[in-house]
This record gives structure tokens, C-alpha cells and sequence, in this order.
């Protein structure tokens, strides 16, 4: 018999009874029943009961070891009694009579439960992580996570791509957030930079004719941490294409996206196809650019209904309308509720009215409104009798923020959300260029490497803030999982874009000598996304909390509690680097988060 098992602690069945086996694993769970001590055995495959009777040595050692002791028990399969078979156990119709135990390994008592989700706080839970792992929850959704990345690998080169590597140690990134940053030992004061995307890399590989690319790429970023976004490194898959337009990179993604998502779904609808949002559509329809197209509800602008109308509060702002089927014979409760959620996201208040037999409006406003604008608001709105209208009103980002995450919460509370889907859509036409409120300066919007629609000749005789770029999202369930964009591969259209921004053609050339290179010598139309796998992996675990998707995890301040990171450098080892410490409070460098 093997030195330490014959078989795993979740294969046994009933089949199995009278054979002598070999178990290794951890003790889970302990119950003393009159003197028979009942042993929960867990191992990565499982959980089996074990039975240890009185007066026995195993019943001895069993009864002394703490929780989470690692043992290795030999014993015989019996059959459990009618009344004690557990059907929620794979083994549950079997016990194992122990006849021998051995200690592999000892354990301390441990400071949380393993067997139970008991509410430890995370920051115990990530200093104790090899612990943490051990419970239920996490191990499925790293083994989630295992079957995911497996999964993509395979789909992909069924898809026709190649999986390649790009460099860890490069130079700095013009991807928009900080670059975590290695000091070289050879190269006094110069600095490599870990990827934030292998962005340029697989531009320059299809520039070298690979022509389909793939990558689980690891991303490194300096920036805060946010329930969808890992502080310090994550991971996604990274694509490219050759001789494309934005369809055929929609083409396989949408396939990928679909397959994956209903094969680890548990049974949740995929929505198909996805639908293709402008983006100015999906800020106007419903608030934000990464909608969640569960809650069927839509937003409407209704600022021409007020632009002249008696209703001094919305004059000449931007107003925004909401109207909830079905509603308005709600309590008041819940009409204060959706007020309050609205001031909790930064609004002053949230009007409202309802609307009656023959379209009449009863509410806190409903006395403002004229007839015009009664009957200019029940075209606009389809209203029926029934329907409940919530209005937001202001500068348009904000009544955008807001009213986006009113339209949610409404359809939640009043039934028009959608569980147990998941709903996807590509956000297109991104803006090229947007106006900085505090410069007035003519920024990029998203992707400063994407091909503007209508190439150099719209660049030259456009509106920079009219023109629109080959870019793209792909979201899901609110959560956007990835931007793309078919890539700008001509010399001239990114000297243009650039200076529009306001760098000139030197500062192009010194920041990104090595792209413009190689478009110099025959660049084929390109372009690629790069969906995080991260965030793929908590929609699947319908996890709140991207940590709760990823083994060892950095917390919310970027630290890692297991392994003491960041941590303190020696004098010798700085000296080495030709580093030294600089003491006193760092002023904070303003940046760009990426979008």
C-alpha cells in the first residue's frame, strides 16, 4: 500500500465497503457521541467521516489532536446505518472504522474557524491565507479559477490563436496609471518597469506577422484597490489580431465569452448576441458606460420639457427622467428609500411623481408642472397610468452618475431586475479626445494608440471633441471586463492624434521610438482587447469582492499580511542598486487613472 494513501477522501462509495484503505488529509471536524469519536477527514478531493470507537488507540490519538492536524489513518469502508446516510455528501453512505492513525503533521490551535464561515475580518483571514484557502468557498473558486484559465487556454487555440510571452522587465508603460518600477544594478539610475499590459509588445508582434495572439498575461499597476480591482498585479487575457476591423475581434470574443460564461455559469442564461451600445447612447439610456442590462429600466432626457417651463428647480439644467413601471402604488416608504439611495450616491434629493387614471400627476412636483408639460413628459416617457417617474437634474456627468445607479436600484426594488443572467454588451464610438475641466486642455478619452474614425483626414478637419475612435468595451452584469480598440498603425495619424493632445513630434519619438519604428517598415491593420481574468473569475463565483477570486492577494493598502510585502531594504543591498532612502512625508503625484 502506498506510503500514504490508497485513496483520496472524496472517491469512496458504497461500493467500497469491506475494502482496507488509506486516507491522508486534515482533521476537520470532531464529535464525541458517547464515547465514539466521529472524525470529519478533509483533503483536497473531499470530506469522508471516520468512525473511532472507545478504548481504542485510534480513538486515543483522534481525541487529542487539535483541528486542521495532518494525519494519515488506515482503516476499513463500512456502510452507514439508514438513518445516518448524508445525502449532501458524495461519501455520504460510507464511514471508515479506523484501526491506526499517525501524526504527519501537528497543529497549533487555529485562529479561525475552517469548518464554518464565521465572520473573521479579511484582514485575519489574508495574514492566515494558507488557512483561509483551506474553507470551502475559497478552494472552489480557486479551483474555479484553475478550470476557467484551463478553459480559455484551450478555446482560444481552438479559435486559431497562438499563445505567446512578452517581457516582465521593459521600460515604462504609457498605459495611464503608475508603473511599479526595478532599479538595475548594471545601468546606475535607470530603472526597468513592469508591464501594465503588454500593449506594445503584441502591437509589435503582429507587426512581425504572428497574426492571432494570445496571452493569461500578468499586469502590474499602482493604484488603489477597488472591489473589482486588485491593487499591484492582476491578470487577463491578452489578444491581438492581424488584418482585422472591430467586428472581427467581436467575433471570437463573443463566442469565448459565451461558451465560458455558460459552461462555469451554474446554469445562468448567456444573452446572445451582445448587443452594440455608443457610448454616448449608454450614458444617456442608462447613466454609466458599463451598463447592467439586468435592470430594464432606461433613462430619458426630458431637458426640453423644462428648458422653458415654470419648474424654476430644473431651468436650464440637464435633467434626466426615470420611469418604473407598475410603481405607482407603492407605499411612500418607498419612494423616501429611492430618495435616500439617491442622496447616498451625492444627490441633493430625488423628485418624483406618480401618475393616475387618465395621465394625471400626483407627487411633491406635480403641482409645478404646467399641462404642457404634463403632456410633453407623457409622450416623451410612454407613461401609463401606473408608472412611477424619478428625475435627476444638474450638470450631465453627475446626473449621469446618479441616475445611473438610481435606474438599478429601482428595477431591483421594483421588480424589473433580472436575476440569474448574464447579460453582456460591447460599449463602441468612444470619444477620441475629451476637454480637461480644470485646463480646458484637448486630452485622450481612452486609448491614445487607437485609429480615429475617418483616419488623418478626420483629425485635420474635425472637431477634436467630435471625433470618435475605433474603441471598445466589453461589459457584463455592470462590470466592465475589458476596453479594446483597433490600433492606429500609421506614422502620420499618430504624430496628428499627439499633437492634438499637446505633445510634439519629439516627445512622441522619445516616448515611443520603438512603436513608431516598426510602423516604419510595413505595420498590417491591427487590433485586439484584453478581458480580465479576474474579473471573469468573480462574476462566475458571483463573488462581491475580486480578492475573494485570487489565492494571495495584496489588501485594500497594497500589502501582503502573509509574506511581510512591501518590506525594508538593507544598506548593502541599496548600495548595490545605487539607491538611497529619502525620509520624510512623499508629495502624492497626481495621475490618470486608466479607463
Amino acid at each position: 500500500m502506498h506510503r500514504y494513501r490508497s485513496h483520496n477522501c472524496g472517491e469512496l462509495r458504497a461500493a467500497d465497503v469491506d475494502t482496507d484503505v488509506r486516507l491522508s488529509g486534515w482533521l476537520h471536524n470532531r464529535r464525541d457521541l458517547g464515547g465514539i469519536l466521529f472524525i470529519d477527514l478533509r483533503d483536497h478531493y473531499g470530506l469522508v467521516q471516520l468512525v473511532a470507537r472507545p478504548g481504542t488507540p485510534a480513538n486515543e490519538a483522534l481525541g487529542s489532536l487539535t483541528k486542521e492536524s495532518v494525519v494519515r489513518i488506515d482503516g476499513k469502508v463500512s456502510a452507514r446505518g439508514a438513518d445516518n446516510v448524508n445525502p449532501d455528501l458524495p461519501t455520504g453512505e460510507i464511514e471508515i472504522e479506523v484501526t491506526e492513525v499517525e501524526v504527519l503533521g501537528s497543529a497549533e490551535q487555529i485562529p479561525f474557524t475552517i469548518n464554518a464561515e464565521d465572520g473573521v475580518n479579511e484582514e485575519k483571514r489574508l495574514e492566515y491565507r494558507f488557512l483561509d484557502l483551506r474553507r470551502e468557498r475559497m478552494h472552489r473558486n480557486i479551483m474555479l479559477r484553475t478550470a476557467v484559465i484551463s478553459a480559455i487556454r484551450h478555446k482560444m487555440v481552438a479559435l486559431g490563436f497562438n499563445e505567446m510571452a512578452t517581457p516582465i522587465l521593459s521600460a515604462t508603460s504609457p498605459e495611464g496609471a503608475r508603473d511599479f518600477l526595478v532599479p538595475s544594478r548594471l545601468h546606475a539610475g535607470k530603472f526597468y518597469a513592469l508591464p501594465q499590459a503588454p500593449q506594445q509588445f503584441k502591437q509589435l508582434l503582429m507587426i512581425a506577422g504572428f497574426d492571432r495572439y494570445f496571452q493569461i498575461a500578468p499586469c502590474f499597476r499602482d493604484e488603489d484597490a477597488r472591489a473589482d480591482r486588485s491593487p499591484g498585479e492582476f491578470y487577463q487575457l491578452d489578444i491581438e489580431m492581424s488584418f482585422v476591423e472591430q467586428e472581427d475581434v467581436f467575433q471570437p470574443v463573443e463566442k469565448l465569452m459565451t461558451e465560458l460564461f455558460t459552461e462555469f455559469g451554474n446554469s445562468r442564461t448567456v444573452t446572445s448576441p451582445f448587443p452594440r451600445i455608443p457610448f454616448r447612447e449608454a450614458m444617456l439610456k442608462y447613466g454609466s458606460d458599463k451598463p447592467d442590462l439586468r435592470a430594464e429600466l432606461e433613462l430619458v432626457d426630458v431637458s426640453d420639457v423644462f428648458e422653458n417651463s415654470g419648474f424654476k428647480a430644473f431651468a436650464g439644467k440637464h435633467v434626466r427622467a426615470l420611469a418604473v413601471p407598475d410603481t405607482a402604488d407603492q407605499p411612500r416608504k418607498f419612494f423616501d428609500q429611492l430618495g435616500d439611495f439617491a442622496v447616498q450616491q451625492g444627490a441633493k434629493g430625488l423628485a418624483w411623481v406618480r401618475v393616475g387614471e387618465s395621465n394625471a400627476l400626483t407627487g411633491p412636483i406635480a403641482k409645478f408642472l404646467t399641462d404642457e408639460d404634463i403632456k410633453a413628459l407623457v409622450v416623451a416617457l410612454d407613461l401609463k397610468p401606473g408608472h412611477a417617474v424619478f428625475f435627476g437634474a444638474g450638470e450631465f456627468d453627475e446626473v449621469s452618475k446618479i441616475m445611473g445607479a438610481v435606474r438599478v436600484e429601482a428595477a431591483k426594488r421594483a421588480g424589473h431586475f433580472v436575476e440569474d443572467e448574464f447579460r453582456f454588451c460591447w460599449i463602441v464610438d468612444f470619444p477620441m479626445f475629451e476637454k480637461n475641466a480644470d485646463t480646458g486642455q484637448i486630452e485622450f478619452s481612452h486609448n491614445p494608440f487607437s485609429m480615429p474614425q475617418g483616419g488623418l483626414e478626420a483629425l485635420e478637419t474635425k472637431d477634436p471633441l467630435d471625433i470618435l475612435a475605433w474603441q471598445y468595451d466589453i461589459v457584463c452584469n455592470g462590470t466592465e471586463l475589458s476596453s479594446g480598440a483597433i490600433r492606429n498603425h500609421e506614422p502620420d495619424v499618430m504624430y496628428k492624434a499627439f499633437a492634438i493632445a499637446g505633445y510634439d513630434k519629439e516627445t512622441v519619438e522619445a516616448e515611443f521610438g520603438g512603436m513608431l519604428r516598426a510602423f516604419k517598415f510595413g505595420a498590417p491593420p491591427h487590433g485586439g482587447i484584453a478581458p480580465g481574468v479576474d474579473r471573469i473569475v468573480m462574476l462566475l463565483a458571483d463573488e462581491p469582492n475580486i480578492r475573494e477570486t485570487i489565492a494571495f492577494p495584496l489588501n485594500g493598502n497594497a500589502q501582503d499580511l502573509l509574506m511581510g510585502a512591501p518590506s525594508e531594504v538593507d544598506e548593502a543591498r541599496l548600495k548595490e542598486l545605487h539607491l538611497s532612502i529619502r525620509t520624510g512625508p512623499a508629495k502624492p503625484t497626481p495621475y490618470k487613472p486608466t479607463k
